[in-house]
């Protein structure tokens, strides 16, 4: 996100992005050929050959005869080859007008196959379009924020510039004296953590503190504002005194 500063990174950080987009692609070309792997069950079946229409045939003739599936397939194999050319003729027939129905099942399941990619890679298109688009809205959105960000900044450090140094400060809170109070002890208890970890557990152990303790934290706090408001009415009167003499 930070390669927005002009337009030359701008065009970098655009790159990557259809490098990403292009791996995304080609993760779900990926998932999508091995799909492809599994059966259709919609694709038509592959004909069966004249001898295969006449096995069909004798095979309830055979089976009958208590023959198994080892000696049918051995005994029509062995009597379609006895067969002569006018005996096959009419199975040849057969398997003919059932090949010319496959292959015109074959041609409508091809063209409607097509169709269907057709329209896939159109809404893969569409779809990688509105990527892009919601990738570009997000990198300036994030433009925008970055500089919002940025002025934000500006504006509180020109303020802080500003600020009387001899001001009085406003003092600190009951937790954050008794933060004060605990946090070198976690510290040493548990070398290495955080700083943000410690100041969770400084909230745990605040929650977890006792009422009488806790008071005596409010009542430091409480001494504390009471000369911060005295020291500030002091120099609100400074103030304005040497405001009227200017």
């Amino acid at each position: 996100m930070k390669l927005l500063d002009d337009e030359q990174k701008q065009k970098t950080a655009m790159d990557l992005l259809d490098q990403y987009l292009q791996f995304v692609q080609e993760g779900e070309q990926d998932i999508k050929k091995k799909s492809k792997k599994e059966k259709d069950p919609l694709k038509p079946k592959h004909p069966i050959s004249a001898f295969l229409v006449y096995a069909n045939e004798r095979r309830a003739a055979l089976r009958e005869e208590n023959k198994n599936v080892v000696e049918v397939a051995k005994m029509t194999g062995e009597e379609w080859k006895k067969l002569s050319d006018k005996e096959k003729a009419p199975y040849e027939e057969v398997a003919k007008k059932n090949k010319e129905t496959y292959l015109q099942a074959m041609e409508e399941y091809k063209r409607t196959k097509e169709e269907e990619a057709m329209s896939q890679k159109k809404e893969e298109e569409e779809l990688l379009k509105l990527h892009k688009q919601e990738a570009l809205q997000l990198l300036k959105k994030k433009e925008k924020t970055d500089n919002l960000i940025k002025k934000e900044k500006e504006t509180k450090k020109k303020k802080n510039e500003n600020v009387d140094p001899n001001k009085p400060k406003k003092p600190a809170s009951s937790f954050i004296l008794f933060s004060k109070d605990v946090r070198k002890a976690l510290t040493e208890e548990r070398p290495g953590t955080s700083n943000s970890t410690v100041t969770a557990l400084i909230s745990v152990k605040w929650k977890e503190l006792g009422e009488e303790e806790k008071q005596s934290y409010n009542n430091k706090a409480a001494k504390l504002m009471e000369a911060y408001k005295k020291e500030l009415e002091d120099y609100n009167k400074k103030s304005a005194a040497a405001t009227t003499s200017s």
